[in-house]
């Protein structure tokens, strides 16, 4: 695509830490103008100026937006303020979904606590899962989609496996798969390519509010090839890679981000 880049547009929806910070910053690299959906308080918003400066430095527009991304009416306003900014044209060429916002507690417990309630179950699986077809649903709708797009959700290993107070989110990230591969037979006629990127651990703030996330990441560098975690940049150089020309006929898979980590199932010396 080459510096043709420079015309369209990447959506990112978690864009101020972690995988989709980093996304962000590489797709400005790679000439990709950058809209950026966040929820930020005052203390983090920072991290948010460091970005949208990043980006700039790389010669590309930016927009972001300070919000809950799985708001409907917000939602709907961000995309009426897209539609006059790209002049109604399918400019959208890449979507991020990096939401990580969820209830990280157990269905059931045997001491008297409650478990997790149905709105905290609903609530995680529509952040982290059905707010990409929400926004998806939007975009094409208004006509903002660009032919070959690329759609990509941040998944991770806990959707087929089990983690300690990580059952809503791992429903989630199982919902999210599911919806990736919906994305991508219902927008084939456009050649949209839609794909779960699977990343190794990853230190990242999502990661940090994960109870016992300490032993996981020792685990995760005994157990990974490289012997050591995963980066967020990592994870944004192989969505660069798939951005290229070509890279459109990978679509409706998970792929594996992790230098290996998943495929190995015994845990090496220290």
């Amino acid at each position: 695509m080459g510096n043709e880049n420079n015309k369209y547009w990447a959506l990112i929806l978690g864009a101020s830490s972690g995988f989709g910070g980093a996304t962000a910053l590489q797709l400005a690299k790679d000439g990709y103008n950058i809209i950026g959906v966040h929820l930020d308080r005052h203390a983090t918003l920072h991290n948010v100026e460091e970005i949208k400066n990043g980006i700039e430095g790389f010669g590309v527009k930016q927009t972001f937006y300070n919000m809950n991304a799985a708001d409907a009416v917000k939602r709907a306003e961000v995309v009426n303020d897209l539609t006059l900014l790209l002049n109604g044209k399918p400019l959208i060429k890449v979507v991020m979904h990096s939401l990580a916002f969820g209830t990280l507690k157990k269905f059931i417990y045997s001491d008297g606590e409650k478990g997790m309630t149905k709105a905290q179950l609903e609530m995680t699986i529509d952040v982290m899962a059905n707010s990409l077809v929400y926004w998806v649903q939007d975009i094409f709708t208004n006509k903002l989609l660009a032919e070959k797009a690329r759609i990509f959700g941040m998944t991770s290993s806990g959707s087929h496996t089990v983690i300690p107070t990580y059952g809503a989110v791992s429903a989630a990230k199982a919902a999210l798969e599911s919806h990736i591969r919906q994305l991508s037979e219902e927008l084939g006629f456009m050649g949209v390519a839609a794909n779960a990127i699977m990343a190794g651990v990853t230190d990242t703030p999502a990661l940090r509010k994960i109870p016992g996330n300490v032993p996981m990441m020792d685990v995760a560098k005994r157990k990974n090839p490289r012997k050591r975690l995963t980066t967020p940049q990592d994870v944004s150089k192989v969505i660069s890679l798939l951005c290229k020309d070509g890279g459109e006929w990978i679509s409706g898979g998970v792929i594996n981000a992790d230098g290996g980590e998943d495929v190995v199932n015994f845990i090496g010396q220290k």
